[in-house]
């Protein structure tokens, strides 16, 4: 017999399948030995109370019978080859490579083109940018294979479970070699040690059943007839023929917006959220949200059962959203630049998040009545135009090579300089500096008052032992692409279908990979 069911127990005793086989036989009344095997379905930390932390647990119990291991779905791929039908696929971001998957289980062949590297070669340009400061436009933490996320802890949570089929994702992860736990976990994520391999092995898998996957192929133009692409053009000087192409290039693609723009193919300012990123000791985060007295614990810390602690926060500050985005517990700070004299930071954590320190976003929507003047009235890159300029002050203000200005936190909401600043994960480096100059008023009003009431909501948080770096501006992407309800495809070029992040229709690695899949389902349900 098997039988679902939930428990409540202490993180230690979580850490034992013995005691959990105990309580499984306590709630069902049987013996430990009729238990014959389980396996998690759902698990959750419960912090809330300030005497005991719990884990919540929910089972699939097997009784009296055989056990048999969680069955994993595993998606069918179809060999295809240069007689099928094809799709171009601009992009090998989340989006991309779950299009390709998907078009590969219904049989239509993936031609993906990347402007980036693939993981290995990207990997020695990221060394270059945090050690030298030197950025490849074309290969960094946001162009490359696998996207933004393959590098930026690859965090697998979503609400997004109005666009598809979150389980089928997860599933197609594991089965490209992802731990299971990500199946049961509240807060699934991969680790950005872990997730280029996988990536990799998707792209193994796209080309074993036919598809194409070439990387340094950046696309610069779009031949178009009669409302249709009849092809895209790249920096090298090949030309690929188009009777579909799914656009995902991602949230910071700029030539690409700017191409549409001048091409006179609709594209729309989109609404933001730009800010800072915060990092403190991961142990002021853990007393925080585990209600630790390090008197007490002996600064022992969280001990050897709980992971990293992470937060969410959120306030209206003069009817102003002021945000969390992106908490990496147990990470580091990151230089996410795509061109030279820019400075954008983000976060990852590996897979154990066992860094001594906490970073997240903290960010203020941005708006487009926020940048509007007489000068910029109906143009659709402004809130573009605004977030780059964001980011170029924030490198004057750092010196240069990739060095960023910051402060200690109590210090930014005081409005003053910081004498000296705590360690930080930031390779490149940080430095005090008025982020008055960096950061526009009415963000840089926002987070002083929103950080005020975060400490007052976390006790702790509010310190001077954490350190505000500038600037966190690629939260999503700046213009919308519109595409039709009904078919997806853009109102103006039929055979064009806008996808995912870059397009504004997504907003993370799980989202993009269902919006992927959606397309790519919608495309072949047009041929």
């Amino acid at each position: 017999m098997q039988q679902k069911i939930s428990i409540k127990i202490t993180p230690s005793e979580a850490a034992s399948n013995s005691i959990i086989t105990a309580y499984i036989a306590a709630h069902l009344s049987i013996n430990e030995n009729q238990v014959t095997g389980f396996y998690k379905i759902k698990e959750s930390i419960d912090a809330r109370s300030r005497h005991q932390i719990w884990i919540n647990i929910t089972l699939q119990v097997f009784i009296d019978e055989p056990f048999i291991t969680r069955q994993v779905e595993q998606v069918i791929l179809r060999n295809v080859n240069h007689n099928s039908k094809s799709v171009i696929i601009i992009g090998a971001g989340p989006a991309g490579l779950f299009a390709a998957l998907k078009l590969l289980e219904l049989g239509i062949k993936p031609i993906v083109l990347e402007r980036g590297k693939n993981v290995r070669d990207r990997r020695r340009d990221l060394a270059k940018l945090n050690k030298e400061g030197i950025v490849n436009p074309e290969s960094n933490y946001c162009f490359g294979e696998g996207g933004a996320g393959t590098y930026s802890d690859g965090k697998l949570y979503t609400r997004s479970n109005k666009r598809g089929n979150i389980d089928r994702i997860l599933n197609l992860f594991v089965q490209f070699g992802a731990d299971e736990k990500i199946l049961y976990q509240a807060h699934p994520h991969i680790g950005t040690n872990k997730l280029p391999n996988i990536i990799a092995a998707m792209r193994d898998a796209i080309i074993a059943y036919g598809g194409e996957v070439i990387f340094e192929e950046k696309v610069i133009d779009f031949v178009v007839k009669q409302n249709e692409i009849e092809s895209v053009i790249t920096s090298k000087g090949n030309n690929y023929k188009a009777t579909s192409i799914i656009l995902a290039t991602g949230h910071s693609a700029r030539d690409i917006f700017k191409l549409l723009h001048h091409k006179n193919i609709l594209i729309e300012a989109k609404p933001f959220a730009l800010g800072v990123r915060i990092e403190h000791p991961q142990n002021i985060i853990d007393e925080c949200q585990y209600h630790l007295n390090p008197i007490a614990t002996k600064n022992v810390g969280r001990g050897d059962y709980l992971p990293a602690a992470s937060y969410s926060l959120v306030e209206q500050v003069n009817r102003r959203g002021v945000f969390s985005f992106c908490m990496c517990p147990g990470g580091i700070i990151a230089a996410a630049a795509t061109d030279t004299n820019e400075l954008v930071v983000n976060g990852w954590s590996p897979s154990k998040r066992n860094n001594p320190y906490a970073n997240s976003g903290m960010v203020v929507t941005v708006e487009l009545k926020n940048v509007l003047t007489k000068e910029i009235t109906a143009n659709p890159l402004a809130l573009l135009e605004f977030q780059k300029n964001v980011e170029q002050k924030a490198y004057t203000a750092g010196g240069g090579n990739l060095v960023a200005p910051a402060l200690r936190m109590v210090d930014f909401c005081e409005g003053k300089i910081s004498t000296n600043l705590p360690n930080c994960s930031y390779i490149p480096g940080v430095t005090s500096a008025n982020l008055k100059t960096v950061l526009p008023s009415f963000i840089h009003q926002a987070l002083q008052q929103g950080l005020k009431t975060f400490g007052k909501k976390m006790k702790g948080y509010y310190t001077n032992e954490a350190i505000v770096v500038a600037t966190e501006s690629r939260t999503s992407s700046p213009v919308r692409i519109p595409r039709n309800a009904d078919n997806l495809q853009h109102p103006q070029i039929t055979n064009l279908y806008p996808c995912a992040e870059g397009a504004g229709y997504a907003g993370g690695i799980v989202s993009a990979a269902m919006d992927g899949e959606r397309v790519a389902e919608m495309i072949v349900a047009h041929f």
